[in-house]
């Protein structure tokens, strides 16, 4: 194996990082279109996990994550799922078997109120797991300069590895944020992130919120 002399372990820098909240949105959460229909014995017995780990753990620390981004003058972006059409039409094969639709414009592809997005951050709609197979997210990041991508959202083992390992494959440093996800239950979420090791940089949001604090903040014309 040859030695290129180059690393993942590349610490954040200041005007070539952004934030990706993957998927936190009201479809996702209790009452959402994801869970519609159910009884609340399924509702529990499916996504009671998953809603105490986002509740407990996850939102709160992306909570805290997107404060310390904004603060550090990083670019805070989010993707949903969200249909450009009101049927769906336009959608991906794999979610159209899943059922994962969220019509142009719903509830349940808006951004979770706990860490909406203000001013004119960036909202990207998409139809697959990887945010770089139905959008133009890629541009995006590269007209805003960006190189280190830190990634957090849902679901662990879904759309969070798919835009991880995609994100790669793209040339990002990627940084996984690894208690700001959430998967379905405690073993998807410990395996996926054990999977991808080899493809991201992995810290907590305690480490992250550390790093992102040496930039200083953008108010104070630190860093």
């Amino acid at each position: 194996m040859k030695d290129f002399g180059l690393s993942r372990d590349v610490p954040v820098k200041r005007g070539a990082t952004a934030v990706l909240f993957v998927d936190v949105q009201n479809y996702s959460m209790e009452g959402g279109g994801q869970s519609a229909g159910l009884t609340p014995d399924e509702i529990a017995t499916r996504y009671g996990y998953f809603f105490h780990a986002m509740r407990e753990r996850a939102v709160p620390n992306m909570q805290r994550l997107q404060s310390a981004c904004r603060t550090a003058g990083v670019e805070v972006l989010f993707t949903v799922i969200e249909s450009l059409t009101l049927d769906g039409r336009e959608m991906g094969l794999d979610y159209k078997i899943s059922g994962l639709f969220c019509p142009r414009g719903s509830r349940d592809a808006q951004v979770l109120d706990e860490i909406a997005p203000e001013g004119d951050e960036i909202v990207v709609p998409k139809t697959s797991s990887s945010p770089f197979i139905s959008t133009n997210i890629n541009y995006l990041l590269g007209n805003l300069g960006i190189k280190h991508l830190i990634v957090s959202g849902v679901l662990t083992d879904q759309c969070i590895d798919s835009t991880v390992r995609d994100a790669c494959d793209y040339g990002y440093l990627v940084t996984l944020v690894t208690d700001a996800c959430a998967a379905l239950n405690e073993n998807q979420h410990a395996t996926s992130i054990a999977n991808n090791q080899g493809y991201c940089r992995q810290r907590t949001t305690d480490e992250m919120i550390a790093e992102l604090a040496s930039l200083g903040s953008v108010d104070a014309g630190t860093g």
